[in-house]
């Protein structure tokens, strides 16, 4: 009998000691201790005037791990951020307008590589820049041997230019006498742009190499003409409401203004809301006609993981498959050659195994990408991981949170 109770407990105790141990302080595989170090990271730059402030947002296995606020969204006002607030997403249109493309391209509207003149006929006539007078803005071209396709205007590869922040002069100064300032321009519409942006000079022949573009603003009205439906219309219907993204939109509803941060500079020591001479910076309140698909969009990091999420998950969401298991794997294959030293996809940036030994940050295949206002995002497939940190700035000068944020992301994985 004494053996058999003896026995017995050794039994009981041996299944105890079996059992897994919940350990507090990990979520998600993601060690809580270790995230907390973002705090310290964050407050550190905001009392050092590094930024004004900052909303980071982590996600694992669909879970949210990490969401925090941080430092001042008004030097007037004294508001602090709030992870709700609302910001302009610029750049991180672009992916949103991709996936639009590339639903139209499942349902089996064109090819990727068709010419985009097929479907719009400005495109017909392009040429590629070859001699530019400075003195009155006057040029002349060379025909391109290869026409521009979708797939260039997808991976930045058209040759088309970028209006305020491109890199070459003549370029920029082509397209700012015709008013061409990328996103800014509320009283002309979509086709109007579209076709005004086909007659500018390319800075190279199509498909040469990597020149960041107004491609995408051109695949914005794109999606129009094949679908049927204004560009916003689309966007809610086949992917922000599908997606839940409630906060989302080229223009804010009244009920929204509220969450829209601005956009803060420097002013000496100082922090001060940014104003510019050309655009007014509040365009997300503004009625308007074009609806940038290169830059437009205002949100939240909590719409924007929703967003990402869909590319972890092997196109599903709430239910429903947004876009296919075969073409979410085809938006990881890099799309550009590696002569360009550089890997870009369908619609994100993608780092490549080259890019692991720099301590980027995340694992081969990590789509990534940022915003002209100082937001940016990743999304690591083999770790189901998300990162989105928005700041809301102009020209604040040396900011390295960004990159500082997304290594402490990862060395928090401990599961």
């Amino acid at each position: 009998m004494r053996f058999s109770t003896v026995t017995s407990l050794l039994f009981l105790l041996l299944i105890s000691c079996s059992q897994p141990v919940s350990n507090p302080n990990i979520k998600e595989g993601m060690a809580l201790d270790r995230l907390s170090r973002i705090d310290s990271m964050l407050n550190e730059a905001v009392q050092t005037k590094e930024i004004p402030g900052a909303v980071a947002l982590v996600v694992r296995n669909g879970k949210p791990v990490y969401q925090k606020a941080f430092g001042s969204a008004n030097p007037e006002s004294q508001r602090l951020f709030n992870d709700q607030d609302i910001f302009r997403i610029a750049s991180m249109t672009k992916a949103i307008t991709s996936l639009a493309v590339l639903m139209l391209w499942e349902e089996g509207m064109f090819f990727l590589d068709d010419p985009i003149a097929k479907y719009i006929p400005s495109f017909s006539g392009v040429g590629i820049l070859k001699d530019y007078d400075a003195k009155d803005t006057t040029y002349t071209t060379t025909v391109p041997k290869n026409k521009i396709t979708i797939r260039h205007l997808l991976t930045h590869t058209s040759g088309i230019g970028y209006g305020e922040i491109d890199g070459n002069p003549a370029i920029r100064s082509i397209y700012w006498k015709e008013e061409l300032r990328d996103i800014f321009s509320p009283e002309q519409n979509m086709a109007t742009l579209t076709n005004a942006i086909a007659k500018q000079p390319l800075h190279h022949e199509p498909g040469e190499r990597f020149t960041y573009s107004l491609g995408l603003d051109v695949l914005g009205h794109f999606v129009e003409v094949m679908s049927g439906m204004t560009f916003p219309e689309f966007l809610r219907k086949r992917v922000f409401d599908p997606l839940q993204m409630n906060d989302t939109y080229f223009t804010l509803p009244e009920d929204k203004h509220q969450r829209l941060v601005p956009v803060i500079t420097r002013d000496g020591d100082d922090w001060a809301i940014y104003e510019s001479s050309f655009y007014d910076v509040n365009y997300p309140l503004q009625s308007k006609n074009f609806f940038s698909g290169g830059a437009g969009l205002s949100s939240t990091v909590q719409d924007y993981a929703k967003f990402l999420t869909l590319f972890l998950t092997q196109g599903k969401s709430n239910g429903q498959q947004i876009i296919g298991k075969k073409t979410c794997e085809l938006i990881y294959q890099n799309q550009l050659s590696e002569s360009m030293g550089f890997s870009h996809g369908l619609a994100f940036g993608i780092l490549a195994e080259a890019d692991l030994k720099k301590g980027m940050g995340g694992s081969k295949g990590t789509l990534t990408w940022g915003g002209y206002f100082n937001t940016s995002y990743f999304a690591d497939p083999e770790e189901n991981l998300i990162g989105i940190i928005y700041k809301q700035t102009f020209d604040i000068g040396n900011d390295s949170t960004s990159q500082r944020f997304r290594e402490l992301v990862f060395q928090a994985v401990v599961e």
